[in-house]
């Protein structure tokens, strides 16, 4: 009786959630219906136009924006958005008329993050986040305070020479997205706390650790965002993870901001970006009074974004030199005739260097860290002939944008030779976004305020590692970013356990390629990376996502082991 009870119960549940997600879409697909609304596919009901997404999104919305225009009207669930995919349409919007699409909006329910009402990146356009972005101009992340960091940024990036020497060595394959992400955490966890991740300190790992952890939940949060209303009710477990995360978080960041002022009070002062927000959380004459969840919440956004946007442009900067050649010899060659080969590339040196500003500049049109500027149209408003409804989401997809055969000769091709070409400067590609063609970090009032950190790390660290080391790949394939070539299977639950009882038993049935092996070590289940490397060419990635009676699917990521030469 309770089995069929609770049948009945899902049922119901079911049935209600289906007819109200029916009825929004419905509405919302008639209002836009009565108006010019922009060219929008077909679309199919409940699910609107989710079948034309594939799994990298701004790829799907740049071959819908190729065949319906460059501002197309997307359904997806309950979610209406825009996207703009032109330097046209991108002006009207963050240019022309910024002050309609001021807004960013949030992705997912904001009801499981603990710190809401302080979060800077989204925050609306008032005094909070203006106060916020003038300290992080003036204070936070100002030219004087980076230049406070070099020794730090030197200093971590000498550790990964060191970390990369050592396993050549020692003949060990070699992770460079590890090295560099460890790096990257190292230099944040400095700059916010004079800390580093990877000492024996164990509240800098466990911040590493609940930085990830709240990335991921946060992102599978926003694809539940297509549920509409329903996302408030956590169906999932997502919300209910992603409080318990960033509670932890909350408690071992208050102990750390503790142990600051309580230096402060024995007067040990640091300089930290720690003590800088306490200074300010204390001062009386502030036109804003910062909350110590105001604080907490910009180190988290600031770990969050700036852990990923580096780290991710250091490898994909590498990755197009091992692919071209040519472009790193020159690169080589020019970091050799300025430096030579007595000393290593300095912060300072940089602008010395044309030619890898401009390989940086090609990295970032060809992968840039956030493909798309999320905003929100605050009130009616029609662009290029096309009325905008109030409260729309508004997608600009900064990689297709990058990539426009409008804007860019070859646009798919790393060249450059482009950014140091003369001919090419009338076209204002600066890396601010002024130009509306080249957007790395954005434009305008929310343009990315790390976009000068990020710069420094990412110059230094990719000449650093052109001018100490050749780099090659193995001879079966083209390096990415990670290297990943793409596999899915469907595995016997027993073929799956625990700390690695069968690892070669679950290798055995990987469907790999001539020249790949996988990396020993153990493995265990849950979701998200659990295949750790040992010491073989290759590492293995697995998310096990669900399982079906016996059957569990589980897709996963094989990368090949990259040679270093020199």
């Amino acid at each position: 009786m309770a089995d069929f009870t609770n049948t009945t119960y899902c049922l119901l549940v079911f049935l209600i959630s289906f007819v109200l997600v029916r009825y929004i879409f419905k509405t919302r697909v008639n209002r836009y219906n009565s108006i010019r609304s922009p060219p929008s596919p077909p679309a199919l009901p409940i699910i609107g136009h989710l079948h034309f997404l594939g799994p990298i999104l701004h790829r799907s919305f740049q071959n819908l924006s190729r065949r319906f225009g460059p501002l197309i009207l997307l359904h997806i669930g309950e979610s209406t958005c825009v996207v703009a995919s032109s330097a046209a349409v991108i002006k009207e919007i963050i240019g022309t008329h910024e002050n309609i699409f001021s807004y960013r909006p949030e992705f997912g329910s904001v009801d499981f993050y603990i710190y809401k009402e302080s979060r800077f990146v989204t925050a609306e356009y008032g005094p909070y986040w203006r106060f916020m972005r003038k300290i992080c101009m003036t204070k936070l992340l100002s030219g004087t305070q980076l230049n406070k960091c070099t020794d730090i940024r030197q200093q971590e990036i000498g550790r990964l020479l060191e970390s990369l020497t050592k396993s050549y060595e020692e003949g060990k394959p070699i992770d460079i997205s590890g090295l560099v992400t460890t790096m990257t955490n190292n230099i944040i966890c400095r700059i916010v706390m004079s800390t580093r991740c990877s000492d024996s300190c164990d509240e800098a790992e466990e911040i590493k650790k609940f930085v990830k952890e709240t990335l991921k939940l946060g992102r599978l949060l926003s694809v539940g965002d297509m549920l509409g209303p329903l996302s408030k009710f956590d169906l999932f477990g997502h919300g209910k993870k992603l409080k318990v995360v960033m509670g932890l978080f909350d408690k071992l960041l208050e102990g750390i901001m503790k142990e600051h002022e309580e230096n402060r009070c024995h007067d040990k002062r640091g300089g930290d970006l720690m003590d800088v927000l306490l200074e300010i959380y204390r001062d009386e004459n502030f036109e804003v009074k910062l909350t110590r969840n105001d604080i907490k919440s910009f180190i988290l956004e600031l770990f969050v974004a700036g852990t990923d946007l580096i780290s991710t442009s250091i490898q994909w900067a590498l990755a197009e030199l091992i692919n071209h050649p040519n472009k790193f010899k020159k690169l080589r060659e020019e970091i050799d005739v300025v430096v030579g080969k007595s000393r290593l590339l300095q912060d300072s040196d940089v602008t010395a260097f044309p030619y890898l500003q401009a390989v940086v500049k090609e990295t970032l049109r060809l992968h840039p860290p956030a493909p798309f500027i999320i905003r929100q149209c605050d009130e009616d408003w029609n662009i290029k002939g096309f009325n905008i409804m109030k409260g729309t989401r508004t997608l600009i997809n900064v990689f297709a944008v990058m990539r426009d055969p409008d804007s860019w000769n070859q646009p798919d091709k790393f060249v450059p030779e482009r950014f140091s070409n003369e001919s090419f400067r009338h076209k204002q590609k600066e890396i601010k976004g002024q130009g509306f063609h080249y957007l790395p970090f954005g434009s305008g009032r929310r343009g990315c305020p790390g976009a000068s950190l990020a710069l420094n790390v990412v110059h230094a660290t990719v000449g650093a590692m052109v001018q100490c080391f050749d780099w090659n790949a193995n001879k079966d394939g083209v390096v990415t970013n990670q290297d990943f070539s793409c596999y899915s299977s469907s595995f016997e639950v027993s073929s799956i356990k625990d700390k690695g009882e069968t690892t070669k038993e679950f290798i055995a049935k990987l469907d790999l390629k001539t020249g790949q092996k996988v990396l020993g070590g153990g493995c265990g289940i849950g979701g998200g990376d659990f295949y750790m490397p040992d010491n073989f060419g290759v590492m293995v990635s697995f998310n096990l996502e669900r399982a079906i009676g016996c059957k569990c699917f589980v897709e996963f990521n094989v990368t090949k082991c990259m040679q270093m030469l020199r």
